[in-house]
């Protein structure tokens, strides 16, 4: 061991003259450890709502999205969803219809956003089938009390509460698409009616409230769109992947389509959510800071307390160099500690949140029933090298007032 290490240790280790100088340190390492504590913990409970948004958003919406240029309709639709499934990572291929459309039940409309869905594949590209709360996931058609083939229609929860419909209720959706006007006149709206068979909720209301989910057929019905469709969802091997197969579909198809990722349709969310965990890192590393002066003015007491075995230790030919190393190195004791019993501590605390639910949410209010917890290990390792970065700069001041003693001052009057 390097004699400005053991130095350091004994230093760190003994109890000063008055007892102040220990005390300090004492707070220090206190400050250092309550501040990685709350970094950790914060950015922990920001990962796990991020986690909670985007497994939302992707349980609702697909990995990709292949749809044409301008959203114009895709045909050839079983011979296009032949070459999505050769391309690595491509998993399932489920076609969509989507446009926008009014409902009405009774008094009460509203617009909508119609998606037309592939009942026996959209269980595999989402989780569109667990986010069924009341009723069912059924498309199929039912003869209604005067003998009429109504097709299913799937409601967010949000939009059946506001427009008061019901399971079994009948609805209409009238779509202006493809009707081109006559001589200045409004055309007539094309209206299907559906019969409600579920609700469904996924937590986010950009969803809830806005979409009614239909087959596929129902919605080329709608739309008149004959045999096309608005595009394919593509669910991947893994969500990491998303990119590579966009980047496929793009050399192979050009620029008549358009492959879009689940982060690129939600880009400005995610990005705000990773703003705001930035900001949060920098606000409460202050913490850290504070605790910083508390090092600072342990050293310089240290510094002026063992004035005289500065002395000493130059008289014996230590370098300027060594002196400053003793100081740097009791400083960063300081900080590791303190950086290490609040990872330590924080890990606990979101441990025990993470099994045990201390912290309970009202999930008629919130999506969740509980603040939810992701740990992450980048977090960790970038919280304790911020904290011993931090505290290293803390250690200059002092160690180089250290290392400026002229031994024969130190130790004249001793």
């Amino acid at each position: 061991m390097q004699y400005e290490m053991f130095v350091a240790k004994r230093y760190f280790r003994s109890k000063s003259r008055t007892g102040v100088i220990s005390l300090i340190n004492y707070f220090s390492i206190a400050g250092v450890t309550i501040g990685v504590a709350a970094l950790i913990i914060v950015l922990s409970v920001m990962n796990g709502f991020e986690n909670e948004v985007r497994s939302r958003i992707i349980g609702f919406d697909a990995h990709v999205r292949f749809r044409g240029l301008l959203y114009r309709p895709v045909a050839g639709m079983d011979s296009i969803a032949t070459q999505l499934k050769k391309i690595d990572h491509v998993k399932v291929v489920s076609p969509y219809v989507f446009n926008k459309a009014f409902i009405s039940h009774g008094s009460a409309q509203d617009g909508i956003l119609v998606k037309g869905v592939d009942q026996a594949t959209v269980g595999e590209v989402t989780n569109l089938a667990k986010n069924i709360i009341y009723g069912q996931l059924d498309f199929s058609a039912q003869a209604d009390a005067e003998g009429n083939e109504l097709p299913g229609m799937v409601l967010g929860k949000s939009l059946a509460l506001k427009l008061d419909i019901d399971l079994n209720d009948n609805v209409f959706a009238a779509s202006l698409a493809n009707i081109k006007p006559t001589y200045g006149l409004m055309p007539t709206p094309y209206v299907v009616p559906f019969r409600v068979t579920g609700y469904f909720e996924t937590g986010l209301h950009d969803y809830d409230d806005v979409f009614a989910l239909v087959s596929v057929e129902a919605a080329q019905k709608l739309f008149k769109m004959g045999n096309d469709i608005t595009g394919f969802e593509i669910k991947v091997d893994d969500i990491n992947h998303a990119e590579a197969v966009k980047k496929e579909i793009a050399n192979h198809w050009g620029y008549k389509y358009v492959a879009e990722t689940w982060f690129e349709r939600n880009k400005n969310l995610f990005s705000w959510m990773e703003m705001e965990k930035w900001a949060a890192f920098i606000v409460l590393s202050l913490i850290i800071t504070v605790a910083a002066f508390n090092i600072v003015s342990t050293l310089i007491m240290m510094v002026m307390d063992k004035k005289r075995d500065i002395g000493i230790l130059k008289s014996m030919g230590a370098s300027a160099d060594g002196i400053m190393k003793i100081f740097v190195y009791q400083g960063l004791i300081t900080g590791l500690l303190g950086g290490v019993l609040g990872c330590i501590i924080g890990y606990a605390l979101c441990w025990s949140q993470l099994y045990f639910k201390w912290f309970s949410l009202d999930s008629e209010i919130y999506f969740i029933s509980a603040l939810p917890i992701q740990m992450r290990t980048i977090d960790f390792t970038a919280i304790l090298i911020a904290t011993i970065i931090i505290s290293w700069a803390a250690t200059i001041f002092p160690a180089r007032k250290a290392a400026q003693f002229d031994p024969v001052e130190a130790i004249r009057y001793e």
